[in-house]
Order: C-alpha cells, then sequence, then structure tokens
C-alpha cells in the first residue's frame, strides 16, 4: 500500500470521525435525551434482524448508482443525468415486465437488461451534445433528470396506471419478473449479489484492462491523453453509456426487488447519494460497496433515532455535509501527507543505497 493510498484512507476516516463528533456535539446541544439519541443512531439497526435487513436493502441501490458514478466521473465529466437514468429505468423494467411473457428465469434479466439500455441512453444524450455543441454538460445533464421526470409522469399517468388503485400507480408487475428475497423476515432481495457483482466487475474495467486506464489517464490529464494517442472522445462515451447502463440496471432491480408496482412521481434523489458515495470510495468501484453500507447505516440509524427520540433525521444531512467538505478539502492534513510522501521516498531511496 503506498502513501498516497494510506493517506486517502486515514482522511477519510478522520473526515467521518471529525463529523460524527459535531454531530454528537449537536445531539448533547439539542436534545434531552442525548445518550440515548446516540446509543439508537450507532447500535440501533443491530437491534433486531429487521432493522439490519433495511440497512441492506437500502444500500443496494446505493451500490449501483456509485459504481455507475465511478466511471462517469472517471472521466472528469461531471455528469448528473445518472438521476434520470436510475428513474427511467425503473418505469421501463416496469413497462417491459407488463407487456411481455417470458419464462421465469429469463424473465427478470431481459428486463433488468432493458432498463440499462434505458439509462445508458438518458446518459449518452447530454454527453453528446457536449461533443457536438461544447454546451455545459452539468446544466444538460440536470435538465435531463426533469425530462425523464415528467416523460416518466405522463406514461405512468395515460399508459401504465391501474384505474382501480386508490393511487398514481401503475399495474402490478408480474410476480415471475420481480426479484426473490434471499433472508427470511426481511426484504433482501437478490439484487444484493448483482450489486456486488457489479462493484467487482466495475473494479476490473477501471483498474485491469486498457480501456479502463485509458478512461483515468483521460480524467486525469485530457490533453496529454490525447497527445498520448487516446481517442478521448470514444473513451468519454464510453465512460458515460456504461456509467448510465449500471444506473438503469440499479432502476431495474430496484423496481423489481423493492416494489411490486411504478410508484415514483418524483426523483428519488440516488444520482446526488451517488455523488457522496464515489467521493467516499474515492473512484474506486470496490470500495463503493463500503461506503454504500455506511451511509444506508447511517440513515437507517438516524430514523430509528428520530422514532425513538426526540432529534430530528435531518442530523445526518449535517453528518453527510461535513464529511464531503473535509473529505474533498485539499488542504485537510496536506502538510501530514507531504511528510508521508517524503518519509517513504527516503526509506524507497535508503534501500537502493543499501543494494
Amino acid at each position: 500500500m503506498n502513501s498516497n493510498t494510506k493517506f486517502n484512507i486515514l482522511r477519510t476516516g478522520l473526515s467521518i470521525s471529525i463529523a460524527l463528533l459535531i454531530s454528537f456535539g449537536i445531539i448533547f446541544l439539542t436534545s434531552k435525551e442525548p445518550v440515548n439519541a446516540i446509543v439508537q443512531l450507532l447500535t440501533g439497526p443491530l437491534q433486531s434482524q429487521r432493522r439490519f435487513g433495511n440497512v441492506i436493502e437500502a444500500m443496494i441501490p446505493l451500490i449501483f448508482t456509485g459504481v455507475g458514478v465511478s466511471i462517469m466521473f472517471a472521466a472528469n465529466e461531471i455528469n448528473l443525468a445518472g438521476e434520470g437514468a436510475f428513474h427511467l429505468g425503473g418505469l421501463v423494467a416496469t413497462y417491459f415486465a407488463l407487456n411481455t411473457t417470458l419464462a421465469a428465469g429469463i424473465s427478470p434479466i431481459m428486463t433488468i437488461l432493458i432498463a440499462g439500455i434505458a439509462g445508458a441512453i438518458v446518459t449518452l444524450i447530454p454527453a453528446i451534445l457536449k461533443i457536438k455543441t461544447e454546451s455545459d454538460v452539468l446544466v444538460s445533464s440536470l435538465m435531463m433528470n426533469y425530462l425523464v421526470l415528467y416523460f416518466a409522469n405522463y406514461i405512468l399517468s395515460n399508459i401504465l396506471r391501474d384505474p382501480k388503485a386508490g393511487a398514481v400507480v401503475s399495474f402490478a408487475v408480474p410476480s415471475v419478473t420481480q426479484l426473490s428475497t434471499i433472508m427470511p423476515g426481511t426484504r433482501i432481495h437478490i439484487g444484493l449479489f448483482l450489486a456486488l457483482i457489479v462493484a467487482i466487475l466495475g473494479y476490473i474495467f477501471m483498474f485491469k484492462t486498457k480501456i479502463g486506464y485509458e478512461l483515468r489517464i483521460t480524467g486525469e490529464n485530457r490533453q496529454f491523453a490525447r497527445y498520448s494517442g487516446i481517442n478521448v472522445v470514444k473513451i468519454t462515451l464510453i465512460s458515460q453509456l456504461l456509467g448510465g447502463f449500471i444506473f438503469g440496471v440499479g432502476g431495474g432491480v430496484e423496481l423489481l426487488g423493492m416494489y411490486n408496482r411504478f410508484t415514483w412521481t418524483s426523483l428519488l434523489g440516488y444520482g446526488w447519494d451517488a455523488i457522496i458515495i464515489t467521493t467516499l470510495a474515492k473512484k474506486n468501484p470496490i470500495h463503493v460497496p463500503f461506503a454504500a453500507f455506511f451511509l444506508a447505516y447511517l440513515r437507517t440509524g438516524a430514523s430509528i433515532m428520530a422514532r425513538s427520540t426526540d432529534v430530528a433525521t435531518e442530523l445526518v444531512t449535517i453528518t453527510q455535509g461535513l464529511i464531503i467538505l473535509l473529505v474533498v478539502a485539499e488542504q485537510f492534513l496536506s502538510k501530514y501527507k507531504h511528510k508521508m510522501i517524503a518519509k517513504e521516498a527516503k526509506a524507497t531511496l535508503g534501500e537502493k543505497e543499501g543494494e
């Protein structure tokens, strides 16, 4: 493990610790039962199988979206259309499941793949606009999310809506297409394994393939990549396509695993969550499951704390913000980083002289 990796682990760990300590301070200042609130926040998710199941259930979509953003952001393109890609993935999965008849083993696989393709189209559009028109991908991708949302609401209200239901929801997705649960007493479904596989494959793609290497070089220094003979446009499009595909797959998996009808009439916020996960994971897909588990655990604990004490769940939003600020702050522990690098260089030089 090199000094840079050690430093990133140290800085992330300290950032989380400092953010939690500040949050605990706020609890002590505002709550009439601060000790109980902190205990519920930290240990609440472990107090029953169902509560811990809530953590894993919340973790699954965060893994998909975290890996998707890690790949898209690796090209240094701030494409935020993953939110819409996830949403459209769920919609397309619902439409496909309701209008096709496939065997039990094939139906969920095909449905999820189709959802992934829909997601890839969503993130590809802002990328193409950037290449063809030099438009700001940040703005176009944000607008894309709302186009997807209103399109999805139209389809839900006019095509997929079940008139017998007492709310704006789709017809029920056939049970043959739904993802089966893997732990009795919880709603943890087989999508957990799919998410972990995606994280592993994402790591292999990013760090063990030629395209992944070119993608990282492009993100670090686009001019250098271009002068090195890398087709920057192709690499950028691949990253946006693949990231959007993973987002769409995540939306399909979430719909088929946690819902039996499409009920999403507003954006779910997973695109923004993915940025938090990616920041904590340092754009490394293999670290995403750990970051996703941490965020899911924190939010589940906050929900339990809010139900059991007088502390609001908004405290977690403060904690998240503090963590992100500290993790991305380049000057935080910068002097210590320089000392670590100098110490490692001196040790390496000493070993060479000894030879």
